[in-house]
């Protein structure tokens, strides 16, 4: 259903830690300028965990409006409430979003049994194409093949976010479900090698700032030439290693500040990039052609 570079959007917010509605304008042309192929609002790089249920709604329909159809908005609305994360889907529905981003419930660590009654719950409460995410390192909860399995079945979970970073994994998922899901990189680092192995895109965080070679380097593996791709990423392999020297989305927020794109709001237990990151942090994105 879409394919390509989906950017892992940040939600730009003042230093007092109020949302910055003019910043995130500027983002959303700034990704439709560079031909970013989807956006991801309010997952786990747009600090989803730190808005309340009103600012995730409100910050949704914001993002539906200002990319006003030029680009398909993706939402995240996962939670570890089944009952909270129907909530939140329908917000999206309600707004206009093209499709839903759906992490596996953290903290609580259900089941697999669990994780497919939950999935399946918010599938049929709420009539919009749904992603699955899985993200074990950030979860504690790992959704496994056989349960992705499972859940293709269902018409509107129409792919699959896998950020293991796991390439077997990800073949395995794409060689049971392939026919009925889309299977997309949660993890820069392999996400050219994903793709040329079958998968159809990657939700990214290197995209944030770096937009148009994502596109470009996803395009090329899309098209299955290995060379081409490969000389593309080479720039950008240092960006996707110091894009999480600290937890996402600390390293990101502060390369766009640094880019002179959003101001240095994060919200705690979020904290700003350590002062020993930010050289490392400088100095990839002059290796990608970002800073002089």
């Amino acid at each position: 259903m879409f394919h390509g570079s989906m950017v892992a959007l940040v939600t730009p917010m003042h230093r007092d830690g109020a949302i910055d509605e003019d910043s995130l304008q500027q983002l959303v042309d700034f990704h439709v300028e560079n031909h970013t192929d989807a956006i991801v609002t309010v997952g786990t790089t747009g600090e989803s965990a730190t808005l309340d249920e009103t600012e995730h709604c409100h910050v949704i329909r914001r993002t539906v409006q200002m990319a006003a159809g030029r680009i398909p908005v993706i939402a995240g609305t996962g939670a570890n409430s089944t009952r909270e994360a129907i909530v939140l889907t329908g917000c999206a529905l309600d707004a206009g979003a093209d499709a839903c981003l759906l992490v596996t419930p953290y903290y609580n660590k259900p089941t697999q049994e669990g994780l497919y009654q939950h999935f399946r719950a918010v599938a049929e409460a709420v009539p919009i194409p749904q992603i699955l995410y899985n993200v074990p390192g950030r979860t504690a909860c790992d959704m496994l093949p056989a349960t992705v399995e499972r859940l293709a079945g269902i018409s509107n979970i129409t792919g699959i976010k896998e950020a293991t970073g796991d390439l077997g994994r990800a073949r395995t998922i794409i060689e049971c479900c392939g026919d009925s899901l889309d299977v997309y990189s949660g993890d820069d680092e392999t996400a050219m090698e994903l793709i040329l192995q079958g998968g159809q895109g990657t939700i990214s965080v290197t995209a944030n700032v770096a937009p148009r070679a994502m596109h470009d380097m996803c395009a090329a593996a899309l098209a299955g030439d290995r060379d081409l791709a490969a000389r593309i990423n080479q720039p950008l392999e240092a960006l996707h290693r110091t894009l999480f020297l600290e937890s996402n989305p600390i390293p990101v927020k502060w390369a766009l500040y640094e880019m002179g794109m959003i101001p240095e709001g994060i919200r705690l237990p979020m904290t700003p990039l350590a002062g020993e990151f930010r050289e490392p942090l400088r100095q990839a994105l002059r290796q990608a052609g970002i800073l002089e």
